[in-house]
């Protein structure tokens, strides 16, 4: 499955309000993660004000990049999983457990950043994702996303 959307763009709007990648918060990355059915690709390119010394980008921007790419790719990945579209019921919206990031290089700012996430595990509602950060064709950060899927609650009817 390849989807022509970033699969961002298949949340429901009460779950589009993340500060990384909520299509729905005026304040945010909106960061949007496309998936080729193997691996999924996302591309940002940090403001001036994303600095941590000058020419550099601060390690923590770098970091949200990661875990909101790792969650997106996790929904993808756990739609074509299951043998479903994304948009189809019930929604799937995955949130972080954990997030581990390794910075091998100062990363510039300045430049387009290049994400590739790609799925190590699925198992149950738990994807685990690796996630490679490039600027300029080098790879600066390497990060690992474990991502669970939400489970929405059904209300109890008072009937």
């Amino acid at each position: 499955m390849k989807l022509e959307k970033p699969i961002q763009e298949y949340y429901p709007d009460e779950l589009s309000y993340c500060y990384g990648c909520g299509r729905l918060n005026e304040h945010g990355l909106h960061i949007q993660s496309y998936w080729d059915g193997e691996k999924s690709i996302a591309r940002f390119t940090p403001r001036e004000y994303h600095i941590a010394i000058p020419g550099y980008v601060y390690g923590g921007l770098l970091a949200s990049l990661i875990d909101c790419h790792g969650t997106g790719t996790a929904a993808a990945a756990a739609y074509q999983a299951q043998g479903r579209l994304p948009g189809t019921e019930p929604p799937l919206r995955f949130v972080t457990a954990s997030l581990k990031v390794d910075f091998l290089k100062p990363t510039p700012l300045g430049v387009e950043l290049t994400l590739i996430g790609t799925v190590k595990e699925i198992k149950g509602r738990k994807v685990v994702v690796a996630i490679d950060l490039f600027a300029n064709d080098e790879l600066c950060v390497k990060g690992e996303v474990v991502a669970v899927e939400i489970v929405k609650k059904l209300e109890k009817s008072s009937e």
